[in-house]
């Protein structure tokens, strides 16, 4: 088995290449056998090689052998998720995607999925501007599906443009049962 020494700097450089790596370790059972054989062949009569110590070696060897496929398996899973994410993501331009985000208002309403508390029997929108400053309370009926938040006071007049986040809080009676954040709709650029 070859051995090279190696410093830090030469240590990152050898890691990008993983493929050279990977034919390395696998050139190393071949000789990791031979070396084991030719230790097994020729050992002294009088003094074995203890079964412990052999065992040892063959468990090392099967690790190895082991870490090798997992490192193959993850690779190969790694290129095919990115290569099947990229293309899956692709679709999803032009559509509307639904997430627990930061909204950003232009003076058009905002679609809002709320998701109150099961059990709640009243439910309260809790309107937020970028610096996390509440701006708004709007009640709604627990079973409402979608909100479409207008972007105005109660004088009607609207809020400036910028980053909105929405939470939903839940009540059972006076009691706060769960805060949560909303989902908004948005469209996928």
């Amino acid at each position: 088995m070859q051995v090279t020494n190696t410093t830090p700097s030469q240590a990152a450089t050898q890691s990008g290449n993983a493929a050279t790596d990977a034919d390395t370790v696998n050139s190393d059972y071949e000789v990791f056998l031979q070396l084991l054989t030719a230790q097994v062949k020729n050992q002294d009569p009088l003094d074995p090689m203890s079964s412990d110590d052999f065992s040892s070696q063959l468990a090392q060897f099967s690790a190895v052998e082991q870490q090798v496929k997992t490192n193959d398996l993850l690779e190969a899973l790694g290129v095919q998720m990115s290569v099947m994410g990229m293309g899956e993501m692709a679709t999803w331009i032009g559509l509307d995607a639904r997430a627990a985000a930061a909204a950003s208002f232009d003076g058009s309403p905002i679609s809002i999925s709320p998701n109150p508390a099961a059990s709640a029997d009243r439910a309260v929108l809790v309107v937020r501007d970028s610096s996390g400053n509440e701006v708004q309370r709007q009640d709604f009926t627990p079973s409402t599906d979608e909100i479409q938040w207008a972007g105005v006071d109660g004088n009607g007049a609207p809020f400036a443009s910028g980053l909105y986040t929405f939470e939903v809080e839940s009540y059972s009676g006076d009691e706060l049962i769960a805060t949560n954040k909303a989902e908004i709709y948005s469209r996928v650029l």
